[in-house]
């Protein structure tokens, strides 16, 4: 299926490891240019030179942390104009009410909930002068699932999904098209650190995590392929008419809860 990629430009954040490094390779076999940003650029260079080498595109990184103010013009002033946007950087720490303090709650959103929305404002303003464009923002299925051990990232991942649904209704006026994706488990470095976290805090004994991955449905997190496979396709024309939506790819964990 020739999605119609090559030649677009993409613009990926969080892109040095996990689903954001996933998405660079992905968008890269379907021949895009690459804008890809994130604090480390060690990582980053590395990245770039390997996608440069196995799919001969353009690959150019932009070390940044996305958190620091002005952070988003910033950025999209040494990028410029891209067809599609994929916010993916940020995680918002674990625990519970009282686990998780004030700073905590506001470093993670700064970097997650705020930098989302602050590129969203950004290059939402371009895309509409350029006549169109693309945004995904890559969330999380604890938005929708909600979680009191999670409580900051429940909270900040349902802002997100607000957001999207709220920006990406009428965005087909301006020729844009605004879509998240809510990702369950993934099995990057990530999930394996919040499976020993929650095993330690249920448990006592973080070594007891496999017994928490084996909950999972077919007792396993999703490949980072299911979910960055997902995103290229939402991106490309083949999904131009979706718009204002959230697609969850977490094997149903979202759809298990029962009414009693």
């Amino acid at each position: 299926m020739d999605l119609k990629l090559a030649g677009k430009t993409v613009l990926i954040t969080g892109a040095s490891q996990g689903i954001g490094e996933g998405l660079a390779h992905a968008f890269a076999r379907e021949g895009a240019s690459l804008r890809l940003t994130a604090r480390r650029s060690d990582l980053l260079d590395a990245l770039a030179v390997g996608l440069r080498k196995d799919h001969g595109v353009d690959a150019r990184t932009y070390p940044l942390d996305l958190a620091a103010p002005g952070a988003a013009d910033q950025l999209a002033a040494q990028v410029g104009d891209v067809d599609i946007l994929v916010n993916n950087a940020g995680v918002i720490p674990g625990g519970n009410l009282s686990a998780i303090d004030e700073a905590a709650w506001r470093a993670g959103w700064e970097l997650k909930v705020l930098g989302y929305i602050n590129l969203c404002r950004a290059y939402y303003a371009r895309m509409k002068v350029r006549g169109g464009g693309v945004i995904i923002n890559n969330i999380g299925n604890a938005g929708e699932k909600l979680d009191a051990d999670y409580i900051a990232g429940s909270t900040g991942n349902a802002s997100l999904m607000a957001f999207t649904r709220a920006l990406g209704g009428p965005s087909l006026d301006d020729g844009i098209r605004v879509v998240g994706v809510n990702p369950g488990p993934v099995d990057t470095p990530r999930i394996y650190k919040l499976l020993r976290t929650r095993a330690q805090d249920w448990f006592g004994d973080e070594s007891r995590w496999e017994e928490l991955r084996d909950r999972y449905p077919l007792k396993r997190p999703a490949k980072v392929a299911e979910i960055t496979d997902a995103i290229v396709f939402l991106a490309s024309e083949r999904s131009g008419y979706t718009s204002g939506t959230i697609l969850t790819i977490d094997g149903g964990i979202a759809s298990r809860s029962s009414i009693i």
